[in-house]
């Protein structure tokens, strides 16, 4: 049995992935295709988050090094739960495929049809949210906030989640293979 802080984990992106594919489902929402261009945007999508972290850690050094450290924390405390790399690759999967889902298929598709592009901004706020920091790491919320609008531009302009979730799987699965090293 996980942890409970794993077990909260767990429940938290499961149950974002049960209510957005739900929510989706009903509504007839797309959950898109996989083609060259969805792969094409996937790669753009990595490119450009790994250009947004770097922009980040030059603007705001204190606030990333204060989001590193509490990372760094996470690293030992999930060391110290006996999670191992498998259960760290399951979980970026799971992340990725459940905040795109939830977030960007069902959230995303709701607040556009209601308040158009309006509607993708919150979306990108509403992901922020999920992701706190101490004030001390500011920048962390922003980022994720960034990454969230670039995650939805992805989906606004492909029609696919197949993206998104790709570039979100593979930017978390560095960021917990960084954070299970230390």
């Amino acid at each position: 049995m996980a942890p409970p802080p794993l077990a909260f984990l767990l429940a938290l992106q499961g149950g974002l992935l049960l209510l957005g594919a739900s929510g989706m489902l009903l509504l007839g929402l797309p959950f898109g295709q996989a083609g060259p261009k969805e792969l094409a945007y996937a790669l753009g999508l990595l490119l450009a988050l790994g250009g947004l972290e770097v922009l980040f850690r030059r603007l705001f050094p204190a606030s990333f090094r204060e989001a590193e450290g509490l990372h760094r924390e996470v690293g030992r405390a999930l060391k110290a739960a006996g999670v191992g790399p498998g259960f760290l690759l399951l979980l970026a999967l799971l992340s990725g495929v459940a905040e795109e889902v939830f977030f960007r298929g069902l959230l995303q598709s709701l607040l556009m049809a209601w308040l158009g592009p309006l509607g993708l901004l919150l979306q990108a706020l509403a992901f922020a949210l999920l992701h706190p920091a101490p004030r001390r790491a500011f920048a962390y919320p922003v980022y994720t906030g960034l990454a969230g609008l670039l995650f939805g531009l992805a989906y606004l302009l492909t029609g696919s989640l197949l993206p998104g979730i790709l570039a979100h799987f593979l930017h978390n699965a560095r960021g917990f293979y960084e954070i299970s090293k230390g």
